[in-house]
């Protein structure tokens, strides 16, 4: 496959991240009028305007674009230089002190590795701006899985942060080989495939476990079970991000409904859900309005210009 053509595919995957960021930072506000639009299927008024998880996003696809895989010394510093242009962007707490401090001339490692007294982060960040790694390199799991940790490292030194970046960047992979080959695949077999490429973690065995929970079961049961982002945590997000998406692989507008309902961190599951299942969905199941409508990132000031690449 040409060059061109995996960056088509990673700005795909992109495009769905930045749509389902934008679709799920719309519904945060009182709860009982949120839950009332989303059983309406009813968008609150709303700029579209993505948040840090497209931000970031478009950092690692810009590394993809440029050297074809990720340079983390580079990808820090656009991290950090993106995050100075608009600091409003919703980055949470230790991802501002890790990317203040890495502008300010730190070390990534150092400092991804100091965090929570030592420990690193096990939050959702890496899994948030991840999935353009597994379309670029859809037909290499390792190539994925391999990116994927290099693009974790820099925020997440923490293996539990690690893992969840693994399971989008494979998971995202599939959905991508499934719609080029034209191939079908049920729920429990894109997870276990998911699966089969973790390390040993809580993430990997609460993913495992979402093989039981029927699609059927009532979105509170389920969150009592895989959790919604409250937390912050990869535990806490990715394992329902990836349920939601195996159920929804064909249907993007259900997906990211799908995934709004649990509320929680719903910018976030929403940009993992998007960032997924736009690769295995037909076009004329993305709503128009809402490609149209979702701020560009193409023309965005965080995208790195053609001219001085």
């Amino acid at each position: 496959m040409t060059v061109e053509k995996r960056i088509e595919l990673a700005n795909k995957s992109l495009k769905g991240i930045s749509i389902g960021d934008a679709f799920g930072e719309s519904f945060f506000g009182e709860t009982d009028k949120m839950l009332n639009y989303i059983r309406e299927r009813k968008i609150p008024e709303t700029s579209w305007e993505f948040t840090d998880d497209t931000v970031m996003a478009i950092a690692v696809y810009d590394q993809l674009k440029i050297n074809n895989e990720i340079n983390q010394n580079q990808l820090a510093k656009e991290f950090a230089i993106n995050h100075e242009k608009d600091v409003n962007r919703g980055y949470g707490a230790t991802a501002r002190k890790i990317l203040r401090e890495i502008g300010e001339g730190g070390n990534w490692k150092e400092i991804s590795q100091s965090v929570f007294e030592g420990m690193g982060s096990m939050g959702n960040g890496a899994s948030m701006r991840v999935s353009p790694i597994g379309a670029y390199y859809f037909d290499d799991l390792n190539r994925v899985k391999e990116l994927a940790i290099k693009s974790a490292e820099i925020t997440h030194s923490n293996i539990e942060g690690i893992t969840g970046a693994i399971a989008v960047a494979i998971g995202t992979a599939i959905a991508t080989q499934i719609k080029l080959n034209n191939e079908e695949i049920d729920p429990i077999e894109f997870i276990n495939r998911i699966v089969e490429e973790l390390p040993d973690t809580d993430t990997k065995s609460k993913i495992k476990k979402s093989i039981a929970i029927p699609y059927s079961y009532n979105i509170e049961t389920v969150k009592s079970i895989l959790g919604n982002g409250s937390k912050i945590m990869v535990q806490d997000t990715v394992p329902f991000s990836i349920w939601c998406a195996a159920n929804n692989l064909t249907n993007f507008e259900e997906a990211i409904w799908k995934a709004v309902s649990i509320l929680g961190d719903r910018d976030t599951i929403c940009a993992i859900v998007g960032g997924i299942t736009i690769m295995s969905t037909d076009e004329n199941r993305i709503p128009k309005d809402w490609v149209e409508s979702v701020e560009k990132f193409e023309t965005s000031e965080f995208m790195k210009k053609e001219k001085g690449r």
